[in-house]
């Protein structure tokens, strides 16, 4: 059905669409950038990892698992550090620093917990490759089409609890007037709670989701966090769906793209793969300093329209 790069860049986009998606999610509600997201991510894959090595069975009903230890690791993150702080009235770059310091215990319990695994059970954890235990669908890897379904899923429910529910309504009016919802009673500590519990959950899942189609090791999240911010950075800030929309593009690029480029002007260009997204990001952000989510698409439209029409004249 898929070609394997094809079906490779399907997964890839979606654990990067949900990986920016919770960091885009933090950023709004809580003007925090969380560098935590590499190692939440990781432990989301090592969670899939752990359960599917004792127990068997289908990989993809451990996912859920994930989503859960991601929202655990979200809620610890700002219980122990990011409210505290958030009452001290600390400065955004303190916020962003207290993840990093997060990030660094988590990759020490990380690592930890690896050599636990291998000394006692004798699995090799630091080198997994999960798509080894997926199968086939459709005539391709179950993973191309299963993954993207779960990012959409993600988004339509996350689409509904913000739009449908009477606390996802107080968390976008906080989300979009914090001073006035605030004022209006809005207990804004349940608000930046809710969003520590998606955006691990987020986190989580898209590192399960990542190890279908790259090598799961305890330093995973850390070689792709340039990539989980260049998604949310291409897709706007300040907005959750340009941000999954973002993380989406990003590794599209990255897969599909540099495959394009390889039979068009050489194999030498995969040496650049990594470049490639970010290259796109800065050229979008030249041109859109507000991201994808910062376009008035309907005047762009409108605009090649009246180009076209002038050019048939």
């Amino acid at each position: 059905m898929f070609p394997p790069w094809l079906a490779g860049g399907l997964v890839y986009a979606s654990a990067l669409s949900l990986t920016a998606g919770g960091i885009t999610l933090l950023y709004i509600t809580t003007r925090t950038f969380n560098f935590a997201h590499a190692s939440m991510a990781t432990f989301g894959f090592y969670i899939t990892y752990i359960f599917y090595s004792f127990r068997g069975g289908n990989l993809y009903q451990y996912l859920p698992l994930s989503f859960l230890f991601g929202s655990l690791l979200g809620i610890i993150c700002y219980i122990g550090l990011n409210r505290p702080l958030l009452k001290r009235q600390a400065s955004t770059i303190t916020l962003m620093m207290s993840t990093l310091g997060y990030d660094l215990i988590l990759l020490s319990i990380i690592q930890m917990l690896c050599d636990y695994l291998s000394y006692t059970f004798k699995l090799y954890p630091r080198r997994v490759t999960m798509s080894a235990f997926d199968f086939e669908m459709f005539g391709t890897s179950a993973a191309s089409i299963i993954t993207p379904l779960i990012a959409i899923t993600i988004l339509t429910l996350l689409h509904l609890f913000l739009t449908r529910t009477k606390f996802g309504i107080s968390m976008r009016a906080s989300i979009e007037n914090p001073i006035l919802a605030s004022a209006s009673g809005i207990n804004s500590d349940k608000v930046y709670l809710m969003s520590w519990v998606i955006g691990g959950g987020m986190a989580a899942l898209g590192g399960a989701v990542m190890s279908l189609t790259m090598t799961g090791t305890p330093v995973m999240g850390m070689t792709v966090i340039p990539y989980m911010f260049a998604g949310a950075i291409l897709g706007g800030l300040e907005n959750i769906y340009g941000g999954i929309l973002g993380g989406f593009i990003v590794g599209l690029a990255e897969y599909v793209g540099i495959y394009y480029l390889a039979v068009k002007v050489g194999p030498w260009i995969l040496g650049y793969r990594m470049a490639l997204p970010l290259l796109i990001m800065a050229i979008t952000l030249l041109l859109f300093p507000r991201g994808l989510a910062g376009i008035q698409w309907s005047y762009l439209l409108e605009s090649i329209k009246r180009a076209r029409k002038g050019a048939k004249s």
